[in-house]
């Protein structure tokens, strides 16, 4: 199996690496600056060096209540202003996780998420992670 996931660790947390469920979804929109002329022609450029927004919903189902907890408070803790780094499958990329497949490690915030209840000692947390380009 992949290295993919993210790292959790910080206070009153157990160092742990997650792994989303087999639903992890990427969404990619183009960031294009177009002019229109007259005759119809529109000519269209890439707005900027990293034009490209991408949106991962990634899902945790089922996760034991002290790991969701853990979760949660790296959340928490990142502010969705705090970067840390995620890792998922890409066939088109160059690097390699220790089992040999190919992996993509970029930086994102988690934008947002939520905390269903499954059960009294399972729950299911549903995240947004937004690609941000920094170092």
């Amino acid at each position: 199996m992949a290295d993919i996931g993210f790292q959790i660790s910080g206070t009153n947390i157990t160092t742990a690496t997650i792994v989303p469920d087999k639903t992890l979804q990427r969404q990619v929109n183009p960031r294009v600056r177009s002019a229109t002329f007259g005759d119809g022609y529109i000519q269209r450029i890439a707005d900027g060096l990293n034009s490209l927004n991408e949106v991962f919903t990634v899902n945790l189902t089922n996760k034991p209540k002290a790991t969701a907890d853990d979760i949660i408070k790296f959340f928490e803790d990142k502010k969705a202003v705090t970067s840390f780094s995620f890792t998922f499958p890409d066939e088109n990329s160059s690097s390699t996780d220790s089992s040999g497949n190919k992996v993509t490690t970029i930086k994102v915030v988690c934008a947002n998420w939520s905390l269903m209840y499954s059960s009294s000692d399972h729950y299911t947390i549903m995240a947004t992670f937004n690609r941000v380009y920094e170092p």
